[in-house]
Formats: C-alpha cells, structure tokens, sequence
C-alpha cells in the first residue's frame, strides 16, 4: 500500500513539475517580450550626436560631481602663470552624445552640455542618415537643449508623467555610450527626488541602476510602455564608466523646459528674491522651534518679489501653495516651473508667529544685468547671494557681481571673462551690485575700454574689455 501511493505521487509530481516550470518562464517571456516592444518602438527616435568645437567638456556630466566652474580655473591659471597664449589657436575639439526625436518635423531633445561649445552640430540616425542640426535653444540650469534638423513625419518619442513612476519600477535606457549606437540597457528605478548633487541648478533626478556611461547622455530613460520618463545626464563614477549609480532628468521638468525653448527660444523662471538654507535640529533649537522643518530666509535680494512684499531674513518659510516645505530642492524647483506673473502663496514663521503673503512672481532674469554696454560686451552678471559664493567657493565677506554668461565670440569672451568669475570694480570704482555694474558701464560712452578688476578663486586680476557704440 505504501509502495502504491508513494508510486502515485511519484507520477502526479512528475506530470506538475514540467507544466509549473513553463508557467513559471511566462512572466519572464512578458518582460523580455516589453523590453523587446520599447527597443523597437523607442530605437529609431533616437539618435547620435557629434559637436565640433572649441571648448572642451565632459561627455557625461557630473562625474564624481566635479564643478561646471573648474574648467574656467585651469583656463585661468593657464594664463595667469605663463601658460598657453590667450590669442593661441585651440584645436577644435570633438565630443558626442545621444538624443531623441520630440516632434515629428525635426526637435531634438538632449543635453546642454552635449551641445556647450558647439560650433558644429550633426546627428546620426539609426538607419545611418547624417544630417546638420541647429541650436533652437539651451537651459543651463536644468542641462537640457533643443536643436533640430529638417525634415517632416520623422520618429518621436512621448515625454510620459515622471511623478507617477515609483521606486522598483523597470526602465530601459537608450543611447551611444562610447559610439555604439542604439545601445539599450535595463535596469529599475533605485530612487527619485535626488538633490543637492551639484549637478545643475534646479535638481530633482530619478536614479537608476541602467547601465549609463559616456555618450549616453542626453538620452531617453523609458518606461514600460515606451514614454519619456528621463532624460540621462549623469553617472557617479571613480573610472569613467557605469558603477551602477545614474541620473536622469524627470521628464515633467523637462517637457516645461523643451515647450518654452521650441515656442520662444529661451526658458524663463519665476523669480522670488530670497536665498535660503535649511532649518537642522540646531538652527531649530536656536528659533525655539518645535522641530525641525521649513526653509530660513537668510538674505533677501533688493526690490525682489520677497523683499517688496515684506519677507524679512530670519523668516521661516514653512508651507507654500497649500504643501510644506520639505526640502529646499523642491521648493526652488516648484517656484521655478510657477514662472512669471504667478502667485505664490506662503506661510511664513516670523517669531513663533505664523503669517501669510500672496506674492506675485517675477522673471528670474530681472535680477540680471544684460542692458546697455553689457549686451555689446556680450556678458551677464548676477548679485552675489549667499548661495552663489558657496556655490563658487567665494567668501561671506567678498562683495561684486557674479558673471553668470558670457556671448561667445563677444568682447568679454575675447579678453578671457568666463562665467564665474567675480567681478570687484570697473575703472577702478567698486561693484557691489548689479545697478553699480549698470550705471557705470552705460555711463562710459562710446568705444571706450571697460578695466575690470576680477576675482576668481583666491586670485585677482584686471581686464580690458573694448566697449563699441
């Protein structure tokens, strides 16, 4: 009898063990079979780029997160202590990048420091095609650009809703690492809201363990169902390469970008005039807080929306638009996609006491010089906020402008202004905000020399800059 139902089981389980061993490939089958329809969906939107210039950068930015300014202070020194001449003739330099069709007559969306520098542009299709593509426009701050090629009816791809992918989720990555293009790697989202990285300015990236190395960026981070969830700008990395830690651009940031710079050409931000720091258990302690929460207001810009409305520094902003203030990154970014004209409800945490303000926004280049002999210059300069000269490596007692752009080509680029650089005095009278640097360029004349006095790094140094009418 034993013998009997040992043979019985014997038999069932060898009839069970083959069917659940193909039930069990099947949800195998449905991923391989999702990753297979996003390649070939996805593939042939994307496309290879390659610049030709005269600036030299990464070709994945944020690499062990070094700063967008230390090219400028090698450049610098170079000069400073005898080294390559200013008017020397730079080798034109060669770097590549990935990118994706975003309408069908030609945009292309990548990123900004793919394209920095470029004097040429071309882009590879994937059927081989090459093709010259323009510049439409660049946002430095969140590191996406738009150029575009002629041509109608061309694949695209679709900029999905990056705040509904949550942490697990399966993503696939697209792009020309190392000039092997249309190459697609898998791997899951591994966290989203990154900030304070030091990438760009406004930060909120997805992360992801889909292998990215030089050459991806710019390029797409797909969900499931073929949309746009991210654009890929960075990886942390001690070598060069993938070490399973990448960064993409959330595609709703992206897509307010990529509409401002295709209808008009430029991005412009809303604009509150406040710098902020984060409020830790001891600066809660010190303001007799309960706990820690919200964001210090510890310098207001002058004649800013803040300013204008009555915010003060020491003021704790501890909600805005109905939700609190969680942390910094999140709350310069959700100000920033508000844009000009906007009203931006705050509450604020003045001495225990908790009040009230509806502000109306300005444009955030409202607190840029670019008037006058400053756009003949071709230069951009912004006040010095408590954030820039942490940012820069400036300290709390330096006084100047900051120079935030400069034209290249310009009469800045040619006597070797770069951005970053602090700006002290203009013949010989002191700059200490941008209404200084206004009123006394637009008071030179015509075709005159502007001798600036600059900071960069411990370092100062004079240039002359020709000023035409």
């Amino acid at each position: 009898m034993r013998r009997l139902i040992f043979t019985t089981l014997t038999l069932i389980t060898s009839l069970i063990t083959p069917l659940t061993a193909v039930e069990s490939t099947a949800p195998l089958d449905q991923i391989s079979r999702g990753f297979t329809y996003v390649a070939k969906q996805a593939i042939p939107a994307v496309v290879f780029i390659k610049v030709e210039g005269n600036e030299p950068h990464d070709e994945l930015s944020g690499q062990e997160f070094q700063s967008p300014f230390d090219q400028f202070s090698e450049d610098f020194f170079n000069r400073f202590f005898g080294g390559s001449p200013r008017n020397k003739q730079k080798p034109a330099q060669m770097s590549q990048g990935s990118g994706f069709f975003v309408t069908p007559d030609g945009n292309i969306m990548t990123n900004a420091h793919v394209v920095k520098g470029a004097d040429k542009i071309s882009v590879v299709l994937n059927d081989g095609t090459e093709m010259d593509a323009v510049l439409v426009g660049v946002d430095p701050h969140t590191d996406i650009a738009i150029i575009k090629v002629d041509g109608k009816d061309l694949p695209f791809l679709v900029l999905g809703d990056s705040d509904t992918m949550e942490v697990g989720e399966w993503v696939v990555a697209i792009g020309s690492p190392f000039q092997l293009e249309a190459s697609l790697t898998v791997g899951v989202i591994s966290a989203k809201g990154r900030q304070n990285l030091r990438i760009t300015d406004y930060e909120d990236f997805i992360q992801t363990d889909a292998a990215i190395n030089p050459g991806n960026s710019g390029g797409p981070l797909l969900n499931m169902q073929c949309e746009v969830i991210g654009i890929n700008t960075a990886i942390v990395s001690r070598s060069g390469g993938y070490m399973g830690i990448g960064f993409a651009i959330p595609s709703n940031m992206a897509k307010n970008v990529m509409n401002q710079i295709i209808d008009k050409g430029s991005v412009t931000r809303g604009f509150l005039g406040v710098s902020l720091q984060p409020v830790d258990k001891d600066i809660a302690d010190a303001f007799g807080l309960a706990k820690a929460e919200g964001a210090l207001i510890s310098e207001i810009v002058k004649n800013s929306p803040a300013e204008k409305a009555g915010l003060k520094q020491g003021d704790i902003i501890v909600e805005y638009n109905g939700a609190p203030v969680k942390t910094l990154g999140s709350f310069r970014k959700d100000v920033s996609l508000m844009g000009p004209g906007s009203t931006i409800k705050l509450k604020v945490n003045r001495k225990g006491e908790i009040l009230s303000f509806n502000i109306v926004l300005t444009s955030a280049t409202e607190g840029l010089a670019q008037d006058g002999s400053s756009q003949k210059m071709g230069i951009e300069v912004e006040n010095l906020t408590t954030d820039l000269a942490r940012q820069l490596g400036y300290s709390k007692t330096d006084e100047g402008v900051v120079i935030t752009k400069v034209k290249p080509g310009s009469a800045a680029a040619a006597a070797g202004l770069r951005p970053g650089f602090l700006i002290l005095s203009i013949n010989h009278v002191k700059v200490s905000s941008t209404e200084d640097f206004n009123r006394i360029l637009n008071d030179l004349g015509k075709t005159k020399r502007a001798l600036f006095l600059i900071r960069q790094g411990s370092a100062v140094r004079f240039y002359a800059v020709k000023v035409d009418s």
